[in-house]
């Protein structure tokens, strides 16, 4: 039969509730270790070895109460000291196998431990609110690093960006590079075109003029590139003009957005000509034709065409110009003599147009064409593709052949009586005008310095207004006095 324990004297009490607080110290200390070493990278069986050792080394002589410890982060949970430990450190309890082989359970809450906690015999251990709110900080730690997670607690995978804005922009800039490099090649091409078809050896211009190309010598170049796509081209050294200028004015093909543009409205390359005639070397004509509604545009828009012409129809008894085109002139006579039967024939003929004319866009003569050169011959065509430059050979030809027509043409006594008649009237006219705007300027410029003397005035004080008008009134006075003149006795 077992001996009753003896009681023990309060010394002795004092030294093993030293030994106790020690104890828990040493067993508060490896756990927080073991718990560490879950995240740098220690297996968890060595972790439970070395548990059993500390738990077999300490508790073998005494029995601590069951205290369970709450600070354990949800990624690892700490080490507890459950029934079974307890019952094995116990020398009154018989030791099993299955007591051995069970390991900890450590999904137990916190909470069954607490029911055996007492406050006045332990010290200095964290409070249970404060322990249950440590576990969040690591849990938002861990929240960061694998994503959001849901109700549940499972981790929902990150979500991907989206990088369909960056494609397009940078799509849109290599097709927009590539565009310019080969919509400015496209309009070189189509300059180049024409110069070879038109302005090289024995072609047109080249038998009509003497110099071609914007130098004098040689090797100077034959088109001027003003952008990418404006070319110009300049002759000089025929007779009755001093010289010509064409302008080839071609779509933006290096532009993508215009490019897309003209895909919904279309447009066609244009080039005009410019010929200045000699001051002596033109009569008093003015004549346009274009196609019907283009000449309504020009009657409406240039000051020479108001003016001095009109819509002409089309004459009888003989032939005319194709339906669609429309005829603007000073007179009868001179649309009749301007539209001869070679021109039908060749080009505004109703047979001749469907072939050679398509490309026709206008014409205009005139010598009141409001400028630096009054005297000048308009032309205006649309250019075919690259591989279809003589589609317009008839075209251009119609510009020297103009040159000598007009330079030679005369009117008619009365046609030229009525002409210059009307000249003379619209200078009158325009002498007017200009009178009438020289003497809105100058009220204006009265009105406006009347306005800020008005203003200098409200600013003055009152003494000087009164010297001011003392000033203004000896001025009147003395202008009002008789003028009196002095001669000398003799």
């Amino acid at each position: 039969m077992a001996r009753p324990p003896r009681p023990l004297s309060s010394p002795s009490r004092f030294l093993s509730l030293l030994f106790l607080l020690s104890l828990l110290i040493i067993y508060l200390s490896t756990a927080s270790v073991l718990a560490d070493s879950h995240f740098e990278g220690f297996d968890a069986d060595e972790d439970d070895e070395a548990v059993d050792s500390v738990d077999s080394l300490h508790f073998s002589s005494l029995r601590s109460p069951p205290v369970t410890q709450s600070e354990s982060p949800p990624a690892t949970a700490k080490p507890t000291l459950s029934e079974d430990e307890s019952a094995a450190s116990d020398p009154t309890l018989p030791r099993t196998s299955e007591h051995l082989a069970t390991p900890p359970d450590l999904s137990k809450s916190s909470s069954e431990g607490f029911d055996y906690w007492d406050e006045d015999e332990f010290e200095g251990v964290p409070i249970v609110e404060k322990q249950q709110q440590q576990p969040s900080e690591p849990f938002k730690a861990t929240e960061d690093v694998t994503g959001p997670q849901d109700s549940a607690g499972h981790v929902s995978a990150p979500t991907k960006r989206s990088y369909t804005i960056e494609i397009v922009c940078g799509s849109f800039l290599i097709i927009f590079v590539i565009n310019y490099f080969t919509g400015k090649r496209e309009n070189e091409n189509i300059a180049l075109a024409w110069a070879a078809k038109f302005a090289t050896k024995d072609s047109i211009l080249e038998k009509n003029f003497s110099l071609l190309g914007v130098g004098e010598g040689d090797d100077s170049p034959l088109l001027l590139k003003e952008g990418q796509n404006v070319f110009k081209f300049y002759a000089s050294g025929r007779r009755y003009c001093q010289g010509l200028l064409a302008t080839m004015e071609l779509k933006s093909r290096h532009d993508l957005i215009s490019r897309i543009y003209n895909m919904i409205v279309p447009c066609k390359d244009e080039i005009s000509f410019e010929v200045y005639m000699n001051d002596d070397a033109m009569d008093n004509v003015i004549f346009a034709m274009a196609k019907k509604k283009a000449a309504k545009g020009m009657q409406k828009e240039l000051m020479d065409l108001q003016r001095f012409a009109g819509l002409l129809p089309p004459p009888g008894g003989r032939k005319w110009v194709a339906e669609e085109f429309s005829v603007i002139a000073e007179s009868k006579e001179v649309a009749g003599d301007m539209i001869t039967e070679a021109v039908l024939d060749q080009v505004f003929g109703e047979k001749a147009i469907e072939k050679f004319g398509k490309g026709f866009m206008s014409m205009h003569f005139s010598d009141q064409h409001p400028g630096t050169h009054s005297k000048m011959l308009l032309f205006k065509f649309t250019l075919p593709g690259v591989n279809n430059m003589a589609d317009m050979t008839r075209l251009v030809a119609l510009i020297p052949y103009y040159i000598d027509h007009v330079g030679r043409y005369k009117l008619s006594p009365q046609a030229r009586s009525k002409t210059e008649a009307a000249r003379t009237k619209a200078a009158q006219e325009a002498f007017k005008e200009l009178q009438n705007a020289r003497h809105e300027a100058l009220q204006k410029r009265k009105a406006e310095r009347k306005k800020l003397m008005e203003e200098a005035e409200a600013k003055l004080s009152a003494e000087a207004l009164r010297k001011k008008e003392a000033k203004e009134r000896a001025r009147q006075m003395k202008k009002a006095m008789p003028k009196m003149k002095m001669t000398r006795g003799h």
